[in-house]
């Protein structure tokens, strides 16, 4: 299964981005509404990752997703229960406080029976045979938070009004994409559709319908989405299918030395 970059739940770290123009405060303020849905108290979303291969060949994978935001920084933990090959399998995103340090990822396979620091170009690597990547979980889980952007002219999606916000990687910076493109709900700050690009075209899409979009408590979140890669024709189905909450939180779940334990 081919798999580049996950996941606007909900989830989808991309380097920092520069500004090519445009009123940054509006951008800003898109951003942190965004990232307003990842709720101070822990949640806890049950998820199905469906991947299927160009020939049509699927396979599934089910799982919890762990997420708050502990002093407004996120924290958030996929622990994988199926299939028995994958069982026990976690990986864990830790946004860090300073611009000079970068977020936390790791990974924990039961194979190896170790946990596995991200970092550089691994970073970029398939989430588990999916078309969503490690980067790509963090920074739609994070509300693309450690990046700037342009709003361009709003759009509708199935008569729903939507911001428009492009991202350009800095010149100092290592991206295999050249820019990214996302159509945020107005109304629940939800995207509802990412492009990555690779140079001029689109390699990567992640969509989901107005339909998707659910409420749990003051917060929203898509209930299912779609990444497909345009070049490999590979796909990967994100399913929320129970959301709870709650204020107990067991720190193992977001601690690099035993989040793999927690579920």
């Amino acid at each position: 299964m081919r798999g580049y970059a996950m996941w606007g739940l909900m989830l989808l770290a991309l380097p920092a981005w520069a500004d090519p123009g445009g009123d940054k405060a509006a951008v800003d303020k898109v951003l942190q509404c965004m990232r307003a849905n990842v709720p101070p108290t822990l949640r806890i979303q049950e998820i199905e990752l469906q991947a299927t291969d160009r020939a049509g060949a699927s396979r599934t994978m089910r799982g919890k997703l762990f997420a708050m935001r502990d002093k407004g920084l996120l924290r958030a933990m996929v622990h994988i229960a199926e299939p028995t090959d994958l069982a026990g399998a976690a990986y864990l995103v830790r946004e860090t406080a300073s611009d000079d340090h970068a977020d936390e990822m790791y990974m924990f396979l039961p194979a190896m029976n170790r946990v596995r620091r991200i970092t550089g170009a691994s970073a970029d690597g398939s989430f588990l045979g999916t078309d969503f990547s490690y980067n790509d979980v963090k920074q739609i889980e994070n509300a693309f938070g450690d990046t700037d952007g342009k709003l361009e002219k709003p759009e509708q999606i199935e008569q729903h009004p939507v911001h428009v916000i492009t991202f350009k990687p800095k010149a100092d910076q290592s991206s295999r994409y050249s820019l990214l493109r996302a159509w945020v709900d107005q109304k629940t700050c939800v995207a509802l559709k990412v492009d990555f690009f690779e140079g001029d075209v689109p390699r990567k899409e992640l969509s989901a319908p107005v339909s998707a979009i659910q409420q749990s408590g003051n917060y929203w979140y898509l209930s299912q989405a779609l990444m497909q890669d345009l070049k490999d024709h590979t796909s990967t189905r994100l399913k929320v299918v129970g959301v709870s909450s709650g204020t107990d939180l067991a720190t193992r779940y977001f601690d690099p030395h035993s989040f793999y334990l927690g579920n």
